[in-house]
């Protein structure tokens, strides 16, 4: 009774937290200045003008760039800036904001800080607040698509500039092409996105460039879904497209003199002639924003790294291409810095104090009351959004290299008995204070009676101390390893052993650093554990844990079954399913969706718990252009507007 008069009590104060926080209105930024495309519908969007900040008297710059004995903001600017748009209608009331300050942020990985490098994500082109129903060009000034969806024609904005300085022109985008993509010894195997078919046996595109601006990329079969993958798809933002000529070319057999290469190759303790480590340890991709490499990496972000460590830091870039509805060149917050701490519960002593000016996604819904409770003290607000993905999905791993065990977790009726012995009502009230509630993707009443039979039926029997037995006559273990970044992984974890322990299965549960999680993971080493997925709630990423319970599977789909296992008839349908969505349009992919959903219920592959799952962030009070409207990574996309009221 107590524990039931505490949730409601929270759900209360919580709720009246919601309501206080939202900002009404609708987004800011220049209305019409680049026309958006329904990937359904529109085949063109181009920016509408060229004078966009003519209304305001001309350009301006953070008083932090003074003196540094730069070219005019205006030369620095593409001809055609971005006006900032990230979010779509109704999320934030967007205010003009004031230049300054430093954004503080935490991180349990050493060398990865996922807030940052969303933070840093710049994708080619947009979908606002990550819906998908509207498209919009960010890097590129304009995009064409043919009435076949085969040819999509991108220009680049005229007068774009890496940090350094140095333009931006389609020899970039033809060098990560031809010299990086197109080549076999930096790809040995091709992606599978920048294929024509979802199986990884495909056409790779065809590539042209038109003029120093204008580029084509084209595929044999339509495919619909191509700008969402640009957009935010495996969060790969530009750089497989676009990647510095003129800093790489040094690291590239085809352009560095010999020699040369070769001095550099034994500077960084690098086989002779391993030409291919040297250029993968320079050139860094989207996810490694925040890695050491990125040290002196010319980017398109809006911010640069400038120092590594226990405490990563960044600088505004001087020549990043966006600026607000008054022409100043974003963003408003001059620094980012990031701090590495051993555990989450540092996290929340760090947020106590006053020490974190946006908590990321490190923060549970148990975390909750304590925080809203010191508010004012520790000069933070907490904010309540949605969150974009499932938050901790349980896994068996149908992969794991154990002829017993898979025998046993392969039998779907092994895993709709476990299923069935899922409380998900006591996981909504312990894990997320009743802020979630149980999928309907699977069932959602308990029935241990059921569960049960389904394991006689099996032929499983038990020992003399009530644990099930294999066919190999041991115990039945489940050992699950969960990542320590996040603590409601440890708390589902300890409901799940308990639960299952109710069916006589051996269950223990173990958390370890998320480095290690991450190599375990793709090592094929986890036979349990606990981790989110997007694909139930935004259907425009294709992971629905198949990485996770299917290591070996998807690594066979992803390259063509040059990798890992191929998956029996029944799994092999349900990655086709999952592939075909980024051909579809969004109205399609959305039905899509549904036909998946379904296919996880009647087979179990993994077990999706909970949906609407609140999403809380602590951020500092000051800072501004964030609500608790939409799904709450949408916010750091638009980040570059944050800024801190006096």
């Amino acid at each position: 009774m107590k524990k039931r008069i505490a949730i409601t009590a929270l759900i209360l104060l919580l709720a009246a937290a919601a309501l206080a926080g939202c900002f009404g209105g609708s987004s800011g930024g220049e209305s019409g200045s680049e026309a958006g495309q329904n990937p359904s519908g529109a085949k063109t969007a181009a920016s509408a003008g060229t004078n966009h900040a003519g209304l305001q008297g001309g350009y301006k710059q953070s008083p932090f760039l003074d003196g540094r004995n730069l070219p005019p903001v205006e030369e620095r600017l593409p001809k055609v800036p971005k006006i900032s748009n990230e979010l779509p209608e109704g999320y934030v009331d967007i205010e003009i904001g004031v230049y300054g300050g430093t954004l503080r942020t935490v991180r349990m990985n050493p060398t990865t800080d996922a807030a940052l490098w969303i933070i840093q994500n710049e994708p080619l082109v947009n979908t606002p607040g990550l819906i998908g129903e509207e498209v919009t060009p960010n890097i590129v000034q304009s995009f064409d698509v043919s009435e076949d969806q085969k040819r999509f024609t991108f220009t680049l904005r005229e007068g774009l500039k890496w940090s350094d300085g140095v333009p931006v022109t389609t020899e970039d985008v033809r060098f990560a092409v031809e010299d990086v993509l197109f080549n076999e010894e930096l790809t040995p195997i091709f992606p599978l996105w920048l294929k024509s078919a979802t199986d990884g046996t495909g056409t790779p595109f065809e590539f042209e460039v038109l003029d120093d601006y204008t580029f084509t990329i084209s595929f044999d079969k339509p495919y619909g879904g191509f700008l969402l993958q640009l957009a935010w798809q495996g969060w790969r933002g530009y750089t497989d497209l676009i990647k510095p000529k003129h800093f790489l070319q040094k690291f590239h057999k085809k352009y560095a003199d010999p020699a040369e290469l070769e001095r550099l190759i034994k500077e960084a303790g690098f086989a002779e002639g391993d030409w291919v480590q040297l250029f993968t340890a320079k050139d860094v991709l989207n996810t490694e924003a925040t890695m050491p490499k990125a040290l002196g990496f010319p980017v398109l972000s809006p911010y640069v790294m400038v120092k590594s460590g226990d405490i990563i830091e960044f600088e505004r870039n001087p020549y990043y291409f966006k600026v607000d509805a008054a022409g100043n060149q974003l963003p408003y917050i001059d620094k980012l810095q990031s701090t590495l701490v051993q555990n989450s519960e540092m996290i929340i002593l760090k947020i106590l104090a006053g020490e974190v000016d946006h908590s990321y996604e490190f923060l549970s819904i148990p975390n909750v009351p304590l925080l809203k409770e010191k508010e004012s003290e520790g000069g933070y607000k907490i904010y309540l959004n949605t969150l974009h993905r499932t938050a901790n999905d349980i896994h068996l791993n149908l992969t794991y290299d154990d002829e017993t065990w898979r025998s046993i977790v392969r039998d779907v009726r092994f895993r709709k008995a476990l299923d069935l012995a899922l409380d998900k009502h006591e996981i909504a009230d312990t894990v997320f204070y009743g802020f979630a509630n149980p999928s309907p993707i699977q069932n959602t009443e308990r029935n241990l009676d059921e569960a049960n039979r389904l394991l006689d039926e099996m032929g499983l029997v038990k020992d003399s101390a009530g644990y099930l037995l294999g066919p190999d006559g041991k115990r039945i273990s489940i050992p699950f390893e969960v990542s320590s970044q996040f603590s409601d992984f440890a708390i589902l974890g300890e409901l799940v052993v308990e639960q299952w322990k109710q069916l006589g299965l051996d269950v223990s549960l173990k958390q370890i650093d998320a480095s290690l999680y991450d190599t375990r993971n793709k090592a094929n080493e986890l036979k349990a554990t606990i981790m989110f997925t997007p694909g139930p709630v935004q259907w425009v990423r294709e992971q629905w844990g198949q990485n996770i319970w299917a290591p070996l599977w998807d690594q066979w789909w992803n390259s063509g079954g040059l990798k890992g296992e191929k998956p029996p008839q029944e799994a092999l349908e349900l990655f086709e399913a999952i592939a075909s969505l980024r051909e579809l349009s969004h109205e399609e992919a959305l039905k899509k969706r549904e036909e998946i959903r379904r296919n996880i219920g009647e087979h179990y592959w993994y077990f999706i718990h909970s949906e609407n799952i609140a999403a809380p962030v602590a951020v500092n009070a000051k800072l501004a252009n964030i609500s608790d409207a939409g799904w709450g990574i949408s916010h750091n996309f638009a980040a570059e507007q944050w800024f801190f009221r006096p």
